[in-house]
């Protein structure tokens, strides 16, 4: 591949960046922006702090592929479905480190995230973990996540009951970063005993913050100060992995969870163990992606039901219906939850809180039978417009609609249209843990609460390489006898099979993620 790349701090790219110029021989054909001006390209109008967002703007602009240009680096976007699909076919294209992606690795290495593909760790440190997120590890997490989630439950019975609205983002950053370190770790971070964010997610968030800004400066020599920061977020990151890690040796291990696997998992085909180095990258890796996500998709999905009260009835009728009075739901009575997983596939359509992944060519190629690509260049699949593309949604593809997952629509949609968690063999090893956590939370929420929204909100999106809704704040009413069966105010739909998962032929076998992922 083109990147066998490593990255610096310093004032220029990351090393063997390569720009669209020479990678994409009739580049000329790709349209972008009008008015494009000398040095700084494609400018004129955009934020430095919603690149995304503007990007979603150009696409609409200027169709399923487009390019943009800053400060002499051109970009090539992909949005169109046709395209994407293309771009997925793992025997052509690979996972690509873009410049957002490549400016974490300071922090994390060669993690699984960040590594480029032919880096080895990212083999070792993938086939040691992938048990950890089988389906039996799963139902030994869910418990842990079952305790978590009573933490939040309690602070919001607080909240409700002194007419207080509740920090959604904020609560749902709590309980994602608990969830992550319980069950991954066996460390409490206290969030919910503290009025502030632990400091844990003060320097996550600083070192997401610093390598979206790097993505937009020319100069990176420019944020001195800010890059001083950076280095001190690192530093505590460091410093918390590490004392988390003493902790566990000195106590001998034996809880079975990631980290043991981290320490004492050899591969199982080689033999070989884990670095130290290399699992305090994997352990920063999981504490910062394991809860950064699912917090932004948690809180989306928060934010539609709370617009959409017939849809959330439905939601909560299911809840109802499937749980029972069951005072504690099982492991199994999660994935009964169809409709609401529903509303959080949605949820990831509109707002997939990864917005766009990279891939480039394994060898010379032509996308999409229009476009030559060579060896090594890449394009970024903007996720979140390839979940708007009328060709696939519709022309209502804004509005929140979570029948859109239900089976007969998943499967007569065409492949690779929806991918929130990436895709091929790099996609998201913890997609599974996801997915069960956030169902579980949104189940546990609807039974308990009536969400309110506040009327004068409107929906503001902040970008750090992730997503999540800014200042999003709602009021809460405790359901009159919360966990018990009611009347449904709106018929649940029957029961659907569980959707069909989008095919990928190519990927690899994995046994974390199914064909598709």
């Amino acid at each position: 591949m083109a990147e066998t790349v490593s990255t610096t701090t310093g004032d220029v790219l990351p090393k063997g960046f390569r720009s669209a110029e020479l990678g994409w021989p009739e580049l000329r054909r790709i349209p972008h922006p009008p008015h494009r001006i000398p040095l700084l390209g494609d400018l004129l109008g955009a934020s430095r702090r919603t690149p995304l967002q503007d990007s979603l703007r150009y696409a609409r602009q200027l169709g399923p592929i487009f390019r943009r240009k800053a400060f002499g680096r051109e970009f090539v976007f992909v949005w169109g479905a046709e395209l994407a699909a293309d771009m997925a076919d793992e025997s052509r294209f690979a996972k690509h480190v873009g410049l957002g992606i490549a400016n974490l690795r300071p922090v994390v290495g060669d993690a699984l995230f960040t590594a480029y593909n032919h880096e080895p760790n990212w083999q070792l440190a993938h086939d040691v973990l992938a048990p950890g997120f089988s389906r039996e590890a799963m139902a030994a997490y869910h418990p842990m996540m079952l305790d978590v989630a009573g933490r939040l439950t309690a602070h919001w019975d607080g909240e409700a009951a002194a007419g207080r609205p509740v920090d959604v983002p904020g609560d749902m950053t709590k309980l994602t970063l608990e969830t992550i370190a319980r069950t991954g770790f066996g460390h409490d971070f206290g969030s919910f005993e503290r009025a502030r964010l632990h400091p844990f997610v003060t320097a996550m968030v600083g070192t997401l913050t610093y390598a979206q800004r790097l993505n937009t400066l020319p100069f990176p020599g420019l944020l001195r100060e800010a890059a001083r920061r950076n280095e001190a977020d690192i530093a505590y990151l460091n410093r918390t992995v590490d004392a988390l890690v003493h902790r566990r040796r000195a106590g001998g291990g034996g809880q079975g969870d990631l980290l043991d696997r981290m320490l004492d998992t050899a591969h199982p085909g080689t033999g070989e163990r884990l670095s130290v180095e290399n699992v305090r990258r994997q352990v920063i890796t999981f504490l910062v992606a394991g809860h950064e996500t699912t917090s932004g998709a948690l809180s989306f999905a928060l934010h539609y039901l709370s617009l959409n009260p017939g849809i959330a009835a439905r939601a909560r009728a299911e809840v109802d219906r499937v749980w029972g009075d069951t005072a504690v739901p099982g492991y199994d009575q999660v994935a009964k939850l169809r409709h609401v997983r529903r509303v959080l596939d949605e949820a990831l359509r509109l707002w997939p809180t990864a917005p766009g992944f990279a891939r480039e060519a394994r060898e010379d190629t032509v996308l999409g039978g229009e476009h030559p690509m060579r060896r090594g260049a890449w394009a970024l699949v903007l996720t979140a417009m390839l979940h708007r593309d009328p060709e696939v949604w519709g022309e209502d593809a804004e509005r929140f609609d979570p029948d859109r997952f239900d089976a007969a629509a998943v499967r007569g949609r065409a492949p690779h249209a929806f991918k929130p968690f990436g895709t091929g063999a790099r996609a998201c090893i913890g997609r599974q843990f996801a997915l069960h956590e956030a169902t579980l939370v949104l189940g546990l929420l609807l039974r308990r609460y009536d969400l309110r929204p506040d009327p004068a909100y409107r929906l503001r999106v902040t970008e750090r390489l992730t997503l999540m809704p800014e200042g999003l704040r709602m009021g809460l009413e405790r359901r009159a006898a919360a966990g018990a069966p009611k009347e449904p105010t709106e018929a649940p739909a029957a029961p659907a099979e569980a959707p069909a998962p989008e095919q990928d032929a190519s990927a690899p076998r994995c046994p974390v993620h199914r064909a598709g992922d």
